[in-house]
């Protein structure tokens, strides 16, 4: 495998596809962090005095994770039954919280499907996120099949002439499997703030993890040098600093931020600022204030890329296939990319994906485009394997938030 990072990436400035330089990105500092948010020193007296406390009670910012949005992570997934298994399932890790999944049940059998309508548009052209998160999911609805008593026969891709259909589980009475991974399912959360830089993974923990991935064309490879750790920081920085001034993929991604709570309660999907890996200070802030707009919303994800996620990672994982416009194999690997992140839970560990810089090398693909991350990503690749999609993973510093979610009974296809 050659070393990450091994392109010659210029890291000052990008061009949008027109042309247009960006600006260089600056470290958030306290003064930049306070003005970015429109917080001066008055404001922030007013903040603490109370004079606004209408709006963080509007807002929920004192009870984050609380509410109709959230009840998905809270109902009891052991009263058994096809629904049940429904109700894991979309609990899964998935791009953008999206969501981008439908159900058709019966008493013997649950197929999956494609949503189409809710794809994640320009940050996902070729629908490899789409079909890594229904791969997630089919993940937990196997898990929980298991643990309710029945035998799961998965059929992947089971009807050629509809792409959507991604997924039949035929169900049979079997041996009730209760297991650490089904109890980790409510417990799962992306953490997308600082993990802590004392304390590494130990070595055979790792190890375990790789070992996972035990379908043919689906592998895991650990980023652990530093040389590996700092190649792909920088690309993954580096792509995050692509997408915010290419305007479609700009305009997509920000599409997914959902920063009022009634927007929240309403479409219940999205990225949060409560599960955006803020510190308490900064997400009482934010929460209290006005929407931010798209501009300060996606340099607020570039800062946090470059100095709170990428440098605080014990290790990368990076998800290879061999074929990654192969659906089966996408799926595949949603599904080892879903176990991963439940092992991490049950061993109290930390994951976040980071999917930056195959989001970039598919918007390359799709429009066009120099083939800069297309290359990269090539370069952290062994002979005959392609990257698909890769996370970070760590002891966290504060616990994840959870993550708005649709009900069970709302991705019912008829």
């Amino acid at each position: 495998m050659h070393a990450p990072g091994s392109q010659q990436i210029d890291r000052t400035t990008f061009a949008a596809p027109d042309g247009t330089p960006a600006a260089p990105a600056r470290r958030l500092t306290r003064r930049v962090f306070l003005k970015r948010f429109g917080v001066g020193a008055g404001a922030a007296v007013i903040v603490a005095s109370g004079g606004i406390t209408w709006r963080a009670l509007d807002q929920g910012v004192f009870a984050p994770g609380t509410g109709p949005a959230y009840e998905p992570w809270h109902l009891d997934l052991s009263a058994g039954g096809p629904m049940s298994l429904v109700g894991a399932a979309i609990l899964a890790a998935n791009a953008h919280d999206s969501q981008p999944w439908a159900f058709r049940v019966t008493p013997d059998q649950i197929d999956l499907f494609a949503a189409t309508e809710r794809s994640i548009g320009a940050m996902d052209p070729l629908g490899r996120e789409m079909y890594l998160s229904l791969g997630c999911a089919l993940e937990n609805l196997v898990l929980a099949a298991r643990a309710h008593g029945y035998q799961a026969d998965v059929r992947l891709m089971p009807t050629p002439e509809d792409p959507t259909h991604v997924a039949s589980v035929a169900l049979a009475p079997g041996p009730t499997e209760p297991s650490d991974l089904y109890s980790a399912i409510p417990l799962r959360h992306t953490n997308r703030a600082a993990y802590r830089t004392d304390r590494s993974v130990a070595p055979a923990l790792l190890e375990e993890i790789r070992a996972l991935a035990d379908a043919p064309d689906v592998s895991l490879v650990w980023l652990l040098t530093d040389e590996e750790k700092t190649g792909f920081s920088r690309l993954t920085v580096d792509a995050t600093a692509a997408i915010i001034v290419d305007g479609d993929q700009a305009r997509d991604d920000f599409a997914w931020y959902r920063q009022d709570r009634a927007d929240i309660e309403r479409r219940r999907d999205g990225i949060t600022m409560d599960a955006g890996g803020l510190g308490d200070v900064q997400r009482l802030l934010v929460r209290m204030l006005p929407p931010s707009s798209q501009a300060t919303m996606q340099q607020g994800w570039l800062d946090a890329t470059r100095d709170r996620q990428v440098s605080t990672a014990a290790a990368f994982g990076f998800v290879t296939v061999r074929d990654a416009t192969d659906q089966v194999q996408r799926l595949l690997a949603g599904r080892l990319l879903q176990r991963i992140h439940l092992v991490a839970t049950s061993n109290g560990l930390a994951l976040q994906p980071l999917n930056q810089i195959f989001e970039r090398a598919d918007r390359e693909t799709d429009a066009g485009l120099a083939p800069v991350f297309t290359r990269a990503v090539g370069s952290l690749s062994a002979d005959g394997w392609h990257g698909i999609t890769a996370f970070r993973i760590g002891y966290a510093q504060s616990a994840a938030a959870l993550s708005p979610r649709r009900a069970a009974e709302d991705t019912i296809r008829i």
